[in-house]
């Protein structure tokens, strides 16, 4: 039989350059990469295939809720891998049931649909606020500037930065954006044609920065008295990330009346393993009947066991006070970093584990360098043996699982201040 293609070359896990190799050849260069490649993990750390250790701060993009290789989790993927891994929508099993029954307890009165990833998760508030508007002809969502909403066709018109969106004109209309926190550009903003407000409780992508308590109230007034859903996107900000189940819970503790319209779920929903979601209240709940929205992937009886197993452990172990009340320290340890070092670092910003670091602009050491500032410093950061996020130029994210100690919490700290030092 002729060979299609040549057999791939065997792996030397010693040897980055190997990979890498791999990745120029075969995959598609869709990623700005950093040049290491990962081996394997445990807990709060992961090591290269040189064996080197690195201390995750960024938790793969604030979705290894439970660290790396959680026994747990593995132990759900087995179970559930010995009896059913997926049947299609058209049955149904008890996982999927269970699950949104656990996230509809946790949020309110409402029904979920189950996505593979937060992109998906949001496709479906953008149909469901068509579905909404149809009858009267309103279709439009307005979004924030800075936001990030995901990469299909629809989420990067969502999206309210320009960069996203290069190259893939002509936009898919029915998305306006509006600055973030900033309720009269909102008010200003809705038209006879506006169906639904979309908003993130956190921006990630956009600098991590947190929603203010008047502003989320007001949007849920404004939306009242215009008759548009309230969506919140809490793909990245959501799952206990702040400390709470999502975002606006933190941001509101003690405002027990505020509840969206939607919402969107995915990254640590799942720990690491591929799920999102969408909660809908009633009475909007059916507005998404039989034929008008479908996943095949979505929902597997594995996704749903394993999604099960991350809230179980985190209700278990209270990891959302370790959030708050390490989140809080960590917090504070980067505030005092910005007091010291005012040259280098601007300020220290978010919530939980959802913790942004800015640096000035135009640092002297770093301004021969092409690449942007917040990827030169997590360059230094990985150098020193820690992963972290970049977002935009000048801000660095810090992601970490939601089981993280504090002697690894004072460990990652003291190399961002370390890194610091060596910029002054």
């Amino acid at each position: 039989m002729k060979q299609l293609a040549p057999e791939p070359p065997a792996i030397v896990r010693n040897d980055s350059i190997t990979i890498q190799n791999l990745f120029k050849q075969y995959v598609m260069p869709t990623y700005g990469r950093f040049d290491l490649a990962l081996a394997r993990g445990e807990g709060s750390y992961v090591y290269d295939v040189a064996g080197r250790r690195y201390l995750d701060l960024g938790g793969g993009i604030a979705v290894c809720a439970l660290g790396h290789a959680n026994p747990e989790i593995t132990e759900a993927l087995v179970q559930q891998s010995r009896t059913l891994v997926h049947v299609s929508n058209l049955y149904y099993h008890e996982p999927q049931g269970r699950l949104a029954q656990e996230l509809v307890k946790r949020i309110g009165p409402g029904k979920v649909f189950f996505s593979n990833s937060g992109a998906e998760a949001n496709e479906g508030l953008f149909k469901l606020a068509r579905k909404f508007g149809h009858h009267e002809g309103r279709f439009e969502v307005i979004t924030a500037v800075n936001s990030f909403h995901g990469r299909t066709l629809a989420g990067i018109a969502a999206t309210g930065q320009e960069k996203v969106k290069k190259g893939f004109e002509p936009a898919v209309p029915g998305f306006r954006h509006v600055p973030y926190n900033d309720l009269h550009a909102m008010r200003d903003a809705v038209s006879p044609a506006t169906a639904a407000i979309l908003i993130e409780g956190i921006q990630g992508e956009g600098g991590v920065s947190p929603a203010t308590p008047e502003y989320l109230l007001g949007l849920r007034e404004l939306c009242n008295e215009k008759k548009l859903l309230l969506m919140m996107d809490e793909v990245q900000c959501g799952h206990f990330r702040s400390g709470r189940l999502h975002s606006y819970h933190r941001i509101l503790e003690g405002a027990n009346k505020f509840l969206p319209d939607a919402v969107s779920m995915a990254k640590s929903l799942g720990g690491g393993f591929p799920i999102g979601a969408f909660w809908v209240r009633e009475p909007y709940a059916e507005l998404l009947g039989p034929g008008t929205h479908a996943s095949t992937f979505g929902g597997t009886p594995l996704g749903c066991a394993v999604a099960l197993k991350v809230l179980e452990v985190i209700g278990r172990d209270d990891l959302a006070a370790n959030v708050r009340e390490l989140g809080d320290h960590m917090k504070n340890r980067l505030v005092s970093l910005a007091q010291k070092y005012p040259a280098t670092i601007k300020n220290a910003r978010g919530l939980g584990f959802m913790l942004g670091l800015e640096l000035v602009e135009k640092i002297p050491t770093l301004n021969n360098n092409d690449k942007p500032a917040s990827i030169q410093f997590t360059n230094r950061l990985h150098e020193a043996g820690v992963l972290a996020i970049p977002a935009g130029t000048n801000v660095i994210r810090l992601l970490p699982p939601l089981n993280l100690r504090p002697t690894e919490a004072d460990e990652g700290l003291d190399v961002i201040e370390s890194v610091v030092k060596r910029l002054v």
